[in-house]
């Protein structure tokens, strides 16, 4: 692959050495830069993520607890347009079971944008310019779609993206119909997601794939060249990428320069 930075790989056993992993390095990333905000991601992938933060978050003494609690912020990386914070499909919802509710968080500092906004345009110039005021991210954690997205930018997209409304693609609401009781069609078509300028801008990227249906996009990411055509491979232009992989993802395929198992 030609001009790509290095990265490192790391391949665990299974999805449930991928969450507590992941979930640790968030721990992590919360101290070693605590006035910057994380971001997160939904999906399939990241609610065991969350499980195994909670677990941990168990695990700490009482005042690193309140620590984490009184400094925490973050930001999402995309949310449907047209969905109210409450409705069970949102990713709202989502990261208030998930994530919000049992770390005792207020909901300011779990941030998401504003589907119900009239001006989805409006809403992401907003979304955007309250990340930049925050400082930026420090970790960004993200998943990658089937078609190669990563948050919901779709192909094809450059890496000069910002925050915008996109429209979805037919195969990412069939990814995403499971929400929606296997419905592809009630999956909403549009939505506001972090560009690749935002999430090119974060200290460190931390791309997460599990399971066999991963295996051929993740081939994709290890061996071709950047190109508008799969947004993800964007990343590999960072001068700090980990992807935290399993071994059903992972195989068959390429490995990268950096390879640890775990």
């Amino acid at each position: 692959m030609q001009g790509a930075e290095p990265f490192t790989l790391l391949c665990c056993r299974d999805a449930a050495g991928v969450a507590e992993l992941v979930a640790s390095r968030l721990l992590e990333a919360r101290q070693r830069w605590p006035q910057l905000p994380l971001g997160l991601a939904t999906g399939r992938t990241m609610e065991p993520v969350y499980a195994a933060l909670q677990r941990q978050v168990a695990r700490l003494d009482p005042p690193a607890r309140q620590v984490l609690r009184e400094g925490w912020l973050s930001f999402n990386l995309d949310e449907y347009v047209g969905l109210a914070p409450r409705d069970p499909g949102s990713f709202a919802q989502a990261m208030a079971q998930a994530l919000q509710q049992p770390l005792g968080l207020a909901a300011e500092q779990v941030q998401l944008p504003d589907g119900l906004s009239p001006s989805p345009e409006a809403e992401a110039l907003r979304y955007g310019a309250a990340l930049q005021a925050s400082g930026g991210l420090g970790l960004q954690v993200l998943g990658i779609g089937l078609n190669g997205h990563v948050g919901f930018n779709e192909p094809p997209c450059t890496a000069e993206l910002g925050c915008r409304p996109v429209e979805l693609s037919a195969a990412t609401r069939l990814q995403n119909a499971a929400a929606f009781h296997g419905d592809p069609k009630a999956v909403p078509a549009e939505a506001i997601t972090l560009g690749l300028v935002e999430i090119l801008a974060a200290r460190e990227l931390l791309l997460v794939a599990t399971g066999r249906s991963k295996a051929a996009v993740l081939h994709r990411l290890l061996s071709e060249d950047p190109s508008p055509q799969l947004p993800a491979s964007w990343l590999r232009s960072h001068p700090r990428l980990t992807l935290v992989v399993d071994a059903a993802a992972l195989a068959p395929g390429p490995v990268g320069p950096v390879v640890s198992s775990t």
